[in-house]
């Protein structure tokens, strides 16, 4: 198949994400065909794809919710799932789901305490003021409209320490402070080291980002750099294949 590659970074010896020829199939049904890359420490990254193009699946496997079928990840090193993966790892879901007797200043707390955050009580308060939050934080989380759960989503992700971060469509449902307010979390984020991998077709984030990864009917289509690439387009299209100059893979 075509696949483009265009400015792709060279792995470093322990990627902060190395996914190794991974695949899924449900029955004899494929999902992802054999997909391999390597992301470095302090990468900023947009996966796209239209809707089945297997990109949830791809980062619920990368995130060790999901099986693969062949192939294998890892995370700084760890296999995908060990305890030293998942402490490295923060990931924030599409259809994020609560404790139904626990509201949003418990849940932070649940969070913070169980990775250890101290003075978690401050970084709370700064996260859900940031996210327009704060005066919600003894409500319960689980009652909330579709756009306050993705910001609370984000707020639990974002409360604990991570050196990689996967999120899933965490534009969807919000308003614009909200998208404003992510796009400075994830700045943040990779300004202080840690690696960013959104699944998104958020223009406003994938023009921020050097790099983009494009998936196209579980497969992938494009891997590189933004450089001398219509990004408006790539994002509509997912299918770059026959406009740059691409390898045969």
């Amino acid at each position: 198949m075509a696949r483009s590659r265009r400015n792709v970074p060279q792995p470093k010896e322990h990627s902060a994400l190395s996914i190794d020829n991974v695949s899924k199939s449900y029955g004899t049904a494929p999902a992802l065909d054999p997909i391999s890359f390597d992301i470095n420490t302090g990468d900023r990254v947009a996966l796209i794809g239209h809707n089945g193009s297997g990109k949830t699946t791809l980062i619920r496997i990368a995130a060790g919710l999901l099986d693969s079928s062949t192939g294998s990840v890892s995370i700084g090193g760890a296999a995908s799932g060990s305890m030293s993966a998942r402490a490295a790892l923060s990931f924030i879901a599409d259809q994020p789901t609560f404790y139904d007797d626990l509201s949003l200043w418990e849940h932070m707390e649940y969070v913070a305490r169980l990775h250890g955050v101290e003075d978690w009580e401050q970084t709370a308060a700064d996260l859900l003021g940031h996210l327009g939050l704060y005066d919600r934080a003894d409500d319960m989380p689980n009652r909330f409209s579709r756009g306050l759960k993705q910001k609370s989503a984000i707020a639990l992700g974002f409360i604990r320490p991570f050196d990689l971060l996967l999120v899933d469509e965490p534009f969807v449902g919000l308003d614009a402070a909200g998208k404003e307010a992510l796009l400075e979390l994830l700045a943040d984020a990779t300004a202080h080291g840690s690696t960013v991998v959104v699944a998104t077709h958020e223009l406003s984030f994938v023009h921020t980002v050097s790099r983009i990864i494009a998936l196209r009917d579980g497969r992938l289509v494009y891997d590189g750099g933004t450089d001398g690439i219509n990004v408006d387009g790539l994002v509509r299209t997912e299918d770059p294949a026959g406009e740059h100059d691409g390898e045969q893979h």
